[in-house]
């Protein structure tokens, strides 16, 4: 009877709401996103195959990610078969917080559907305070660059000691911080995520789309392998192996 109730209301609502308790303030602007988008409101922060925008509501600075409307296919299938790239956000941003890992904090997500058919999806954070991302660290002179390269392959082994890694761990959705008690790592673009084992090998791959160099990677493999229990030089051979797989990597800079 609850899978027939959760069905019937999946089928029949045009917009899905879900708000994190702390957050309940914001329901009004929230259903309101889809209008705001078209009118333009807000500072766009991105705009591309999904669109990013600033806005602010009442006492939240918040940024909103509108996805990309899907193909009819897959119109279909996000709206009756599965949960939308706003709800997978959502859900793994609160899974990143129950271990401690950092992310903006998740406010909450709206689906839009048309009958049968899947529109768009939003998904809204806090922006977030850090003000650089992983890739700053080849453009900017950071005094405490080797700490931040430290933290990542720390929060990387934490992550994948729960059995979760990042699809896209790329060099745009590393968040960085400098702060009084060390540097604060935080990880966006969260909706594509592997949930399962992962052993040395596999999460020395998950590493391969972050640019470093030699000595980058020496620090992210003496971290990641000192909170996971594995061979450092093990671990720093996998990640300069599987990074030179990629493309357009220079040697000794990327």
């Amino acid at each position: 009877m609850a899978v027939f109730k959760h069905f019937r209301e999946q089928l029949f609502a045009h917009r899905t709401l879900v708000l994190s308790p702390e957050f309940q303030d914001v329901r009004g602007f929230m259903q309101s996103l889809p209008e705001r988008f078209s009118a333009g409101d807000g500072e766009l922060v991105y705009k591309g195959r999904n669109e990013l925008r600033k806005m602010v509501w009442g006492k939240h600075v918040v940024v909103v990610k509108a996805f990309h409307r899907p193909n009819w296919v897959n119109r279909f299938v996000y709206g009756v078969l599965r949960p939308s790239k706003a709800k997978r956000s959502f859900v793994h941003a609160q899974m990143f917080q129950e271990i401690g890992v950092g992310t903006p904090a998740p406010v909450g997500y709206l689906n839009v559907r048309r009958g049968l058919l899947f529109d768009r999806s939003y998904y809204v954070t806090l922006a977030s305070a850090c003000p650089y991302v992983y890739n700053d660290l080849f453009y900017q002179k950071f005094d405490y660059a080797d700490d931040v390269v430290r933290a990542v392959g720390r929060v990387t082994a934490v992550l994948h000691e729960h059995g979760y890694a990042h699809k896209d761990y790329g060099r745009g959705n590393i968040l960085f911080q400098q702060t009084e008690s060390g540097v604060r790592i935080e990880i966006v673009d969260l909706n594509r995520m592997y949930i399962g084992p992962i052993d040395m090998r596999k999460g020395c791959k998950n590493l391969e789309r972050l640019p470093a160099t030699p000595h980058m990677h020496r620090l992210l493999a003496e971290e990641y392998a000192a909170a996971r229990g594995f061979d450092v030089e093990e671990c720093y051979r996998l990640m300069r192996e599987f990074r030179s797989t990629q493309p357009g990597k220079i040697d000794g800079l990327y």
